[in-house]
């Protein structure tokens, strides 16, 4: 179909990249480059130039995707109101998501999602949170998973969930034996940070200085996975969402401290372009999103699912009482 080839087209020009138009078309990177040489062929005209590294547009090639993704979006949007007639729920949801919202849970999500709507296809890709706010305004992405989302006058801002925040440490250090901290237990304690140019990194600082408190960051990271496994070899603490320690708890790797004051909590929220119409599929995959909004549990339940029974002592996994310093 020829507008078929205009989105391949418009694809290659968003992705800045045959071989990711190819996957998101799940077509080979051949079958993208003869599209584009049969719509080069059928207008007379180079669209890209394929002598520079990266491509570029040629004027015309410019000229024809401003002109084209905005058919090609309403074209799909069209398809896909009139599946919505009998309620179908079908077609691609391109999600752009930060490291840290949860790869295990999002995969859960993921598949329940495609099991009650098999006409569905998510792609999911996980970005630094630049990259997430990039992707959903230049239209790879219909949605973005973003914390501490940012409002503005092209981006609609959904509230998702709120996830509580928690000090981590590795099993040997003293807060493991500790029900709960406050900030100025955690006063001059090395401590494995986010890097200074995140929202999260700026949050937990201001929080910090508020009370007064100073900690000697040893290393910082852009993700929490990578911050997990420092903390993990015994680089410091840091201060984490509760939620993407789940497995670690359940492993005995790591061991979450409830921190009372300040009490912090890392909103996460949706977002997805202010223009353009989003397909019954998208729409259906935000609502499930909002459904399963869990992320407020306690570390009491946390911990319990992680199979920790309370017991003050034994591997030094449970909570007992406050800290004193």
């Amino acid at each position: 179909m020829y507008f078929e080839a205009l989105k391949i087209f418009c694809d290659v020009v968003r992705h800045k990249s045959f071989s990711r138009a190819a996957a998101a078309n799940q077509i080979s990177q051949s079958a993208v480059s003869q599209n584009v040489l049969q719509l080069e062929k059928s207008l007379g005209v180079r669209l890209i130039d394929r002598s520079k590294r990266p491509f570029q547009l040629t004027p015309e090639g410019q000229v024809y995707f401003d002109g084209c993704k905005g058919l090609v979006e309403r074209y799909y949007a069209v398809e896909a109101e009139v599946r919505t007639l009998r309620n179908e729920v079908a077609g691609p949801v391109n999600i752009a998501a930060i490291y840290s919202v949860g790869l295990g849970d999002m995969s859960r999500l993921v598949q329940q999602f495609a099991q009650q709507y098999p006409r569905a296809t998510v792609r999911l890709s996980y970005l630094h949170p630049d990259r997430v706010y990039e992707n959903v305004l230049n239209e790879q992405a219909d949605i973005g998973l973003i914390s501490y989302p940012r409002p503005g006058k092209d981006l609609v801002v959904l509230p998702w969930r709120n996830e509580r925040m928690v000090v981590v440490c590795w099993p040997g250090h003293r807060f493991a034996r500790c029900k709960s901290v406050t900030a100025l237990d955690l006063a001059g304690e090395r401590f494995v940070a986010f890097d200074d140019g995140l929202t999260i990194r700026k949050e937990i600082d201001r929080q910090l200085r508020r009370h007064k408190v100073e900690v000697k960051v040893t290393i910082a990271f852009d993700n929490v996975e990578t911050i997990k496994r420092a903390v993990e070899i015994g680089e410091g603490i840091a201060i984490l969402p509760l939620p993407t320690l789940y497995k670690d708890l359940q492993a005995g790797t790591l061991v979450a401290v409830e921190l009372t004051s300040p009490v912090m909590h890392r909103p996460l929220g949706i977002i997805h372009r202010r223009s353009g119409l989003l397909s019954r599929a998208v729409q259906q995959f935000i609502e499930f999103l909002r459904q399963n909004h869990n992320g407020l549990e306690l570390i009491d339940g946390a911990q319990e699912s992680a199979g920790v029974d309370g017991d003050a002592g034994g591997n030094g996994h449970a909570f007992a009482s406050k800290v004193t310093v």
